[in-house]
């Protein structure tokens, strides 16, 4: 297994990556809803407008993904993962968050954020121990396909004096 930055031909496979996680209903703010032709025109278009994206690539099959995405304020950039369950718990998850933040020192980022449920404690745990700290909570923001909203912790990093 391999982490390495993605390129266009791997967004129909991130898509189906993420599609997977997605359909555990627990993980991501994305829902069903949304199609794997959706995901991945949503992947070709962050990696064509220059998004870091990389996946943990396994003979081709992509395992997990991690993307630094600009926010519309200068420096800061936000981070989403999503790892194939049978994965999890495996380190990668560890490798493909610390590959992210590499590639987000190098390319200037300040800051970095990222938003996750409250109700898990092992990803909160993975941000905490890689220097991210707790800076508020959205509450009920997320809107569920079953009509309940979720709230989302706001976590973030400093990588850079600002």
């Amino acid at each position: 297994m391999q982490i390495r930055r993605a390129e266009v031909d791997d967004a129909p496979a991130m898509a189906r990556q993420m599609r997977a996680v997605v359909e555990e209903g627990r993980w991501l703010a994305s829902e069903v809803d949304r199609s794997v032709d959706d995901l991945t025109q949503m992947f070709q278009t962050g990696l064509e407008a220059g998004h870091i994206l990389l996946v943990l690539d396994d003979d081709g099959e992509i395992l997990g993904a991690a993307g630094v995405h600009p926010t519309g304020v200068e420096g800061v950039h936000s981070l989403g993962m999503s790892l194939l369950a049978e994965h999890r718990g495996s380190g990668w998850g560890r490798r493909l968050l610390d590959a992210a933040l590499a590639e987000a020192v190098e390319a200037g980022v300040r800051k970095i954020e990222l938003e996750v449920f409250p109700d898990n404690p092992r990803a909160i745990a993975l941000y905490v121990s890689a220097g991210f700290d707790v800076e508020g909570m959205k509450r009920d923001h997320y809107p569920r396909l079953d009509g309940t909203l979720r709230s989302a912790l706001l976590m973030a990093r400093f990588l850079r004096p600002g």
